[in-house]
């Protein structure tokens, strides 16, 4: 179930963040001890983020109600914002990611108007890649750096799941 997220995720967050930061580092760029030892301030910085409108975060809830995945828009600006998802470790493969992901782009179109979503992958993270196509990404060309691994630039158009 994916959940806007609020204050009482806090403890949550933190635990799937710890949980699967070795995980995650394989696949994305670290987010460094500082993330961990001031968490609750940038907890709170998210929130304000989001009640500001530049950001959407949102939580992935499982069964027993822990967080096992995270997708969030940032840069929001001109009806285009930057998607960037993870899934815990012990649930992925199962297509969560997918169908999360595509949740959000359709809450993205539906409820917070935006016309267009960007993301990037690295090239050897198969599991994003594949997860972005599925969900109507398509590449533009672009090359970037992701943490110093090369990596492609994809643009999801929301017109086909515009009320």
């Amino acid at each position: 179930m994916i959940e806007r997220l609020r204050l009482d995720h806090a403890a949550a967050v933190l635990a799937f963040e710890r949980e699967n930061r070795a995980y995650f580092a394989a696949s994305v760029p670290d987010r460094g001890n500082d993330f961990f030892t001031d968490f609750q301030q940038r907890f709170r910085g998210l929130l304000t983020e989001q009640e500001a409108g530049v950001c959407h975060f949102h939580v992935v809830v499982g069964h027993t109600g822990e967080v096992v995945g995270r997708v969030n828009l940032v840069d929001v600006a001109d009806g285009s914002a930057e998607l960037g998802f993870r899934v815990a470790e012990k649930a992925a493969g199962q297509g969560l990611a997918t169908a999360a992901v595509g949740q959000v782009c359709a809450m993205a179109a539906r409820e917070y108007g935006l016309r267009s979503l960007r993301a990037s992958a690295a090239t050897d993270n198969a599991g994003s890649r594949a997860v972005l196509s599925r969900v109507g990404f398509v590449l533009t060309g672009e090359e970037v750096l992701l943490a110093d691994r090369p990596g492609h630039r994809y643009l999801r158009p929301l017109t086909d799941l515009m009320p």
